[in-house]
């Protein structure tokens, strides 16, 4: 099974072999070890630690410059790394958690700056290895391989199918591990006796396990619906590579992932040495929480609860409230309007200072857009209302159609061009709306 972020807890626990090793610090600048680093914020890019790469604080939006490699894009690592300069900062530095994928990969390149080793040789030889994970591996593009790996699947336009893995390496810091439950199990039980892989032998030491476990990011808590409000922690936070909270009085170290049509959790009660690894192939979150709070219960002796039936009735109401926005955005739609130009007038190729070139074409006398370092981003841009475009993807898959919308100017040219998502359904790391999109070689 693809594990998803849950590979983030293997990345920073490689990051605290090499700091036991003397040969980084937890609060050294990044630019210590990369001298190259940089974010649009000249502060941020000096006072940005090592430990900042690890927890949501830097001030980058939720899911900021996951467009650079998803869906798979052209970029590579590097270059993904180099093009973080031009993502504005969306809140001030260390105020504000936001979750993020990119500077996991930029964890990545500094283990590597450091070890001399990619950070996949890394994770295999100094993490799997020792540990016995002899069915896993470190690279997305490993799923794709057929052989003894779970078929992805996922909801599409209504119908569970199966659905292309997620196969592109340039993000495996921040998820790229396939694992099976025995090797979860096996790690688990590292993780929960502080790092011993034998009886005289650690992979790391109990003041590593300390730092991975405590929390450094807080979260603010968020009320429960009604059939789960017995999970409102009093505590919640981010450590490195973990989430941290408090259930039924326990303190609960714990991280979900998901990549297209695999979603897992993983979850550790520290002070029962009690370790769980939900692992899906199919996007159902309601069900490794189900799942895995069942199991909690059972070993905190707390009383019955049908978690099954309480995630059903919130997720239903969930499905409610999207098709509901839907709903509401198309009664809001003015179906008599009519774009202000002619079709060849919105063609040409557009410029996001982050992510690059998007390129919009008339085809058989339809408006197509495509961006340039996404194969799969193609798709018609259907009329919507006024100058608003909806992008429909060919690759349904995505389902993660959008809105695209010019702006003028007093001359009738195409000022700028701006998209969001058109469902709150479409998936975080579709961060269209941190685009702005203006004609090229202007």
């Amino acid at each position: 099974f693809g594990i998803a972020s849950n590979t983030k807890a293997f990345t920073a626990t490689a990051i605290g072999l090499l700091v036991e090793e003397g040969k980084v610090e937890w609060d050294a600048p990044v630019r210590r070890y990369l001298p190259w680093f940089q974010l649009s914020d000249p502060y941020v890019t000096r006072e940005l630690t090592v430990r900042d790469l690890l927890v949501h604080r830097s001030g980058l939006g939720l899911g900021a410059g996951d467009l650079l490699w998803w869906p798979p894009s052209t970029y590579n690592r590097k270059e993904i790394a180099r093009r973080l300069q031009y993502i504005p900062l969306a809140t001030s530095f260390r105020s504000a958690y936001a979750y993020d994928n990119v500077l996991y990969l930029i964890a990545g390149e500094l283990i590597e700056e450091v070890s001399g080793l990619t950070w996949e040789e890394f994770v295999a030889s100094r993490i799997l290895q020792p540990i016995g994970m002899t069915g896993s591996n470190v690279r997305h593009a490993e799923a794709a391989g057929g052989g003894n790996i779970a078929t992805p699947h996922a909801r599409v336009e209504g119908a569970v199918q199966p659905v292309k893995p997620f196969a592109s390496d340039n993000t495996n810091p921040a998820g790229g591990i396939n694992a099976s439950a025995v090797d979860m199990a096996k790690w688990l039980i590292v993780q929960l006796d502080s790092g011993r892989v034998a009886k005289d032998k650690r992979l790391f030491s109990r003041f590593t396990t300390y730092q991975l476990w405590s929390m450094v990011t807080p979260i603010p808590i968020r009320n429960q619906p009604p059939e789960l409000a017995a999970l409102r922690p009093n505590f919640e936070g981010y450590a490195l590579g973990f989430r941290v909270h408090d259930y039924r009085g326990r303190k609960i170290v714990t991280h979900t992932g998901g990549l297209p049509g695999y979603v897992s959790r993983v979850t550790m009660v520290p002070d029962l040495k009690l370790g769980i690894s939900v692992l899906t192939n199919q996007e159902s979150g309601s069900a490794f929480q189900a799942i895995t709070y069942r199991i909690l219960d059972h070993y905190l002796g707390a009383p019955p609860t049908d978690w099954l039936a309480a995630y059903r009735t919130v997720s239903a109401r969930s499905d409610l409230m999207i098709n509901a926005a839907e709903q509401r955005a198309a009664s809001a739609r003015d179906s008599t309007s009519r774009p202000s130009l002619p079709l060849a007038g919105y063609t040409g190729t557009y410029t996001d200072p982050w992510y690059g070139d998007v390129e919009i074409s008339q085809q058989d006398g339809k408006l197509v857009i495509r961006f340039g370092h996404t194969p799969s981003l193609v798709g018609d841009l259907v009329h919507y209302q006024y100058d608003t475009f909806l992008a429909r993807w060919w690759d349904r898959e995505l389902r993660a159609d959008a809105y695209v919308t010019f702006a003028l100017k007093p001359d009738g040219s195409i000022d700028q061009v701006k998209m969001v998502p058109a469902s709150p359904a479409v998936d975080f790391s579709f961060d269209f709306q941190d685009l702005l999109l203006s004609p090229a070689g202007r």
